[in-house]
């Protein structure tokens, strides 16, 4: 893992799960199902945590949500999923927590956002309700801080300030102001009315990239909380994951980050589990955590014009990703290993000898010779049709030699 020192966070408890502090960076995601749908929702709980999500968060929004909660976790505990979940709150969140309290016993965590608590008169009673039921519960809160429902109030007070300062600044920079200051307040509110540092998340998300990162950096530079990261609104495909990648990558780099969820929007009827694995690709990217084996294969070139690599690239990614859930439980430590699959000589040899286990395909014209190494050695030279299932059955060889000692 790379020596990246993070920012000292005060740890905090959801359920089974520790964050902040020494623990891991915790990787996290959302339904899309009615949750008063218990079946569905439970599903889906159940794929995400499949993938790797470690805290599942679920609307509830209305009474149906709110009765239905005790029910999903019933469910996932019926298939052994032990999996936190997490209770999105807006506007109406005091209410539902006082009027179901087996919702409230269930949640692992409250997210509420300070800017549609409520207004006026009752925002400050309705945000003081919420806290003292994650008192009595004895549950933690995400005091989750969002541009596109930023307090109105707050916004006003900070432009306002502004404008009568003697070097006024742009818009963007008091909106970033806004979010930060609405966290910090709140959270020091929550404290007041006796919520602990300890069940204290905060977050600021933006749909801007710079924006974001700029945010982040003040609130880790002002609190010890634990602090969510994510970038709201994301998008679709590329784009979303790319806008996703660039704006976290910087922050964890920089440290911040005890937790993150990457807000993609699925393609029609797709699965919500591709956010999990692209926060899961980042935080191995940087070496912060250790998911899945990795692949390290060549783009191709001039050099590969057939597409056996590409194939064999393909198939074992997808054979590693479905072998992990067993080899996780037998094989500590699996999830580090490092697979090479290249196309040609040029880099083939050398990138497959840095890997645990490399095969080196051959490119247009070489000899139809595929050899294998291992640590550095090789080890075989496979050919003819069989090379995929050979080379994934050295795999699997590999693994329980390497590994197998480790349990």
């Amino acid at each position: 893992m790379h020596p990246i020192q993070r920012h000292r966070t005060q740890s905090v408890r959801v359920g089974g799960v520790t964050l902040g502090g020494d623990a891991p960076i915790r990787v996290q995601s959302m339904t899309n199902t009615d949750t008063a749908d218990v079946r569905a929702t439970a599903d889906q709980v159940l794929e995400l945590a499949r993938a790797g999500s470690e805290l599942v968060r679920l609307t509830v929004n209305n009474d149906a949500a709110a009765r239905a909660v005790p029910g999903i976790r019933d469910e996932l505990v019926r298939r052994g999923c032990e999996v936190p979940l997490i209770g999105d709150f807006h506007f109406n969140g005091h209410r539902l927590l006082t009027d179901h309290p087996a919702c409230a016993e269930v949640l692992a965590k409250y997210r509420i956002n300070p800017g549609n608590v409520g207004r006026g008169a009752k925002k400050d009673v309705q945000f003081a309700t919420l806290i003292e039921l994650a008192c009595r519960y004895e549950k933690p809160v995400r005091i989750g801080v969002n541009w596109g429902s930023l307090d109105p109030e707050l916004v006003v007070r900070l432009m306002d300030a502004n404008a009568r300062g003697s070097a006024p600044r742009d818009t963007e920079a008091v909106v970033r102001e806004a979010m930060v200051t609405s966290a910090l307040e709140s959270a020091a509110r929550a404290e007041a009315l006796g919520l602990g540092s300890e069940r204290i998340v905060l977050s600021c998300k933006m749909s801007g990239v710079w924006d974001l990162i700029a945010v982040y950096r003040d609130l880790a530079r002002r609190c010890r909380y634990a602090l969510h990261l994510g970038l709201t609104e994301a998008g679709m495909g590329s784009k979303g994951i790319v806008a996703s990648t660039a704006a976290l990558a910087v922050l964890l780099a920089e440290g911040i980050g005890d937790t993150l969820r990457i807000s993609l929007t699925p393609e029609p009827g797709g699965s919500r589990t591709q956010e999990v694995r692209v926060a899961q690709e980042i935080l191995q990217s940087l070496g912060l955590r250790a998911f899945s084996p990795s692949v390290t294969a060549c783009p191709g070139c001039g050099r590969t014009t057939s597409t056996l690599f590409q194939e064999l690239a393909q198939d074992i990614e997808t054979y590693l990703r479905d072998e992990m859930p067993r080899w996780r439980g037998q094989f500590p430590g699996v999830e580090s290993m490092v697979v090479a699959v290249m196309g040609c000589v040029v880099n083939g040899p050398g990138e497959s000898k840095q890997a645990n286990i490399g095969i080196s395909l051959p490119g247009t014209g070489e000899r139809p010779a595929a050899p294998v190494y291992m640590d550095g050695e090789k080890v075989t030279t496979l050919k003819g049709e069989g090379i995929a299932e050979a080379f994934k059955r050295l795999v699997e060889d590999y693994v329980q030699r390497r590994y197998g000692g480790q349990a």
